[in-house]
Order: C-alpha cells, then structure tokens, then sequence
C-alpha cells in the first residue's frame, strides 16, 4: 500500500500559482535592445511562446514531484506477526513397558496407550505456537530427544518416532523430572512448565518423585503429571459383576507432588479424556499469540526526488544550447 509520511507537505503545491498570482512581475530591464525586422518577429514570436510554455510545463512538473518527494512516500508491505514471549514448555512422556498395553480405543479401533498419547500430545505441541517446547522420553532412564525449540514440527516427528522400551522398560518418574529440571532452570522463570505423562509408580532411577519434585519447586517450575489408569476401571465378570481393579499409578503421591510446584495432577482412563486434559493445560498455561506489531517500509521519495533534478536541468538545456550556438556565431562573424 503506498502512504505519505508527510501529507502535509501536499499544501505546497500551489505556491508557485500564488506567487505568480499575487507577487508582481519584475520590472524590465533598460538598456540596448536589438530590433528584429518585422517579418523576423512575427517567425519568432510563435517559437519564443512555445519555449515559454514548455518551461514552464517543465517547471510546474518538477516543482510537483519536488513537493512529491518532500512529503516521503512509502510502500508498506503485508502486516508482520511479532511472535510474543511464550512459554518454556517440556513434555516428557512415559515409555515404559506398561505402554504397549492395547486398552485405548483411537478412531474406532484399540491402540496402545503411546499411540493414543502419541496422537493427542502431537496436536496439543502444534497449539503451542509462541512456546519453546522439548521433548523428553524416559523408562527406565530419562533422555532428552529434543532440547527446546520452536520447531514444533520436529518434536512432533521425534515423540511419533518414539517406541515402547526405548530407554528400558521400567519407570524413572524421578529422573525425568530432574532432567526437564535441568533443562528448564537456565530459561526466564516466568514460563517454566513441565507436563509429564505417565502410566506407573516409580520404579527406577537415581531421584525420588518427591526430591525431583522438591527441585523443581525451587526452580520455579510448574509440574502438570496426567496419569493415565486403565486398571482402575475394573474388570468384568459373569452376570453384570465388575472386580474392582488396583489403581497402578500413585495418585495421591503425584498430586501432592504436582501441587506443590504450583501444577496439578489429571488422570486419564481414555482417549477422550486425554483430549480433555490437555484441553485444559491449554486453559491453564495458555499460548501467546502473534499480534500484528510491524509492516515493512520501502521509502520512495528518491524516485520523485531524481525526476525532479532531471526536469530541473532540462530548463537550462535550451539557455546552454543557445549560448553555445550564439557564441559559434560570433566567432564566424570574426
């Protein structure tokens, strides 16, 4: 779009009309004037009233891109996205034994509980446009598959390339804490957010839940754990009886642990209640979004500017012309 820095330079256009207008002209010159005969001056007079006519078209013009210049125009491009400040948002998903368990159902069919997580936590990464997101995998060790980043099209790749027993098939909750930990301490701490999925107890590593947990209280980290429990549904037998089962996850310990960062703990025994949970962390830690805060400027005005010297220099173009054909023919007068 082009726009004027300067409109108001635009009320100088017809200065020029105004002078000529309200100023009066100059006064003549005395002095010796060579007489034409009258034939001659009846040929020049036309001559002489074009030339007059054609500088001062070419003055008027150039006073007009003059003026053009002065009033800065510019081109401004497409608005452009200002990414605000996000969050610096770890994810670390459990891919332990127990998550080849096939007892989710995902667009009318049973999969493992990792290819359910695998496809809610993918849109839920995507939603994170403004956020620095990392990727940890953990089992029976804890590892960093991405450090954080805005490319969330590579954490996606990378958590969907994730298999069960990776990195062992027991559970490191503890660890996994303390690496996100790790990785989040160094980053402003206003948006250190760590959301740790998993499906068990703690049964490996070198930290407790609670001193992980104690960590990140101290760094300032958020911790959201979801909790996913298919054993506490029950199970089945003869005559509409259901056996209640054993709940394989530590939900009072994780909530307390969850709580104490200033984070909460959700459980999760579907695919539509995974969807849910993260809905709700979306809520809860919500995404910054582009604003509109800048467009591109090209300045123009050298363009008038330059078109404005050139009709300039055309008006002395007929003087030099003349003086140098007057001047050749006093030298052939000699």
């Amino acid at each position: 779009m082009l726009t004027l820095a300067w409109p108001w330079m635009l009320l100088a256009l017809p200065l020029p009309l105004a002078v000529r207008r309200w100023l009066p002209p100059a006064a003549d010159l005395d002095g010796p004037a060579l007489r034409l005969p009258h034939w001659r001056a009846g040929e020049a007079a036309p001559a002489a009233e074009r030339a007059r006519r054609w500088r001062w078209v070419v003055a008027l013009l150039a006073w007009v891109l003059l003026v053009g210049a002065a009033a800065r125009p510019e081109w401004l491009g497409e608005p452009q996205a200002v990414p605000l400040a996000g969050r610096d948002l770890m994810l670390a998903v459990d891919i332990s034994g127990s998550m080849e368990q096939p007892d989710f159902v995902l667009d009318g069919r049973r999969v493992a509980r990792l290819a359910a997580v695998k496809a809610v936590a993918a849109r839920f990464i995507e939603g994170r446009r403004q956020d620095r997101v990392g990727l940890i995998l953990f089992g029976s060790r804890a590892y960093l598959q991405t450090p954080l980043t805005f490319d969330r099209a590579t954490v996606v790749r990378l958590l969907e390339e994730a298999v069960v027993g990776l990195a062992g098939r027991d559970t490191a909750i503890g660890d996994a804490i303390g690496l996100a930990v790790k990785r989040l301490c160094d980053e402003p701490a206003e948006g250190r957010v760590l959301v740790l999925l998993t499906d068990g107890e703690n049964t490996a590593g070198n930290l407790t839940p609670q001193e992980a947990a104690a960590l990140a209280e101290q760094a300032g980290v958020r911790l959201y754990i979801i909790g996913i429990d298919r054993s506490a549904a029950g199970r089945a037998l003869p005559f509409g009886l259901v056996l209640p089962g054993r709940e394989a996850i530590d939900s009072a310990g994780l909530t307390a642990i969850a709580e104490a960062t200033g984070g909460r703990f959700f459980k999760a025994s579907n695919t539509d209640a995974l969807a849910a949970i993260y809905a709700e962390l979306d809520r809860l830690e919500p995404s910054a979004h582009e604003q509109p805060g800048w467009r591109p400027v090209v300045a123009l005005f050298p363009w008038p500017l330059a078109a404005a010297l050139l009709m300039s220099t055309l008006l002395f173009v007929p003087d030099a012309c003349r003086r140098s054909a007057g001047g050749a023919s006093a030298g052939g007068d000699r």
